[in-house]
């Protein structure tokens, strides 16, 4: 196994201390971004690059510098990160003044005050894929580090797919939730409009709908507006669920 150095070894415990239950996924972003920028040997700022389809964005960053390095690489629709995420490769540049791959975007990271780069694919799931970008201001700064920083971004691929799942399992939660409260709502107000009207369950539902059509409203808010006339002590409001004609 090989020997990292002793700040790299506390990252990744760090990225095995993430709570997801606790943190969002911006926040797991932002920490994956933090730990690799002070973990990573000759790191000045980090960035995690996103792209879903043909759409690349900056989920996280720790400067302004990684930020705007990462932007003229969108604008261009080329440059090292964007390889290294559609390939899941790792993209070093060495030198700045030298980079024939990207000239123009080397040259303006250059005059920023970056000397080298190093952008590691980050898989993350078969819609999505990103990548870990780590600037330093030296050139030659990421030379030895390469394969230390590549088993970093294996480990923050797993702690970032975690965190996509976890985050898309508690949405899929919460849906399911708003759903059966939904459904709960409307099945209150239907025993409301049949008490009322003496009607079925299929004729209370199309009292709802027509109301909801006729106000242009969700029939979920349409059946919450009567449950909270009716629990408040009001009778139901016969002429706003009448269907007209």
């Amino acid at each position: 196994m090989p020997q990292f150095p002793l700040d790299l070894t506390e990252a990744f415990i760090q990225l095995g201390t993430i709570r997801y239950d606790e943190t969002g996924l911006d926040a797991v972003l932002t920490r994956i971004a933090q730990v690799a920028r002070d973990g990573i040997p000759g790191a000045a700022e980090v960035s995690v690059t996103l792209v879903h389809g043909t759409e690349a964005t900056t989920a996280a960053y720790t400067g302004d510098l990684a930020l705007r390095l990462d932007e003229w690489q969108y604008e261009q629709g080329r440059g090292p990160c964007l390889d290294a995420a559609t390939t899941g490769t790792v993209m070093i540049v060495a030198d700045m003044a030298t980079e024939g791959r990207w000239p123009e975007w080397a040259r303006r990271a250059r005059e920023a005050g970056a000397g080298s780069s190093m952008s590691i694919g980050l898989p993350i799931q078969e819609a999505v894929v990103g990548a870990l970008n780590v600037y330093g201001t030296r050139p030659g700064a990421f030379d030895e580090v390469a394969e230390a920083a590549q088993t970093f971004a294996d480990h923050a691929a797993v702690a970032l797919a975690n965190a996509h799942l976890y985050d898309s399992t508690a949405t899929l939660a919460q849906q399911m939730q708003s759903a059966m409260h939904s459904r709960a709502v409307i099945e209150q107000a239907k025993g409301i409009i049949m008490g009322e009207r003496r009607c079925s369950a299929d004729e209370a539902f199309a009292i709802l709908a027509k109301v909801s059509q006729n106000s242009n409203r969700k029939v979920r808010d349409v059946a919450e507006s009567l449950v909270r006339q009716v629990t408040a002590g009001g009778a139901a409001p016969r002429q706003s669920t009448r269907p007209e004609g």
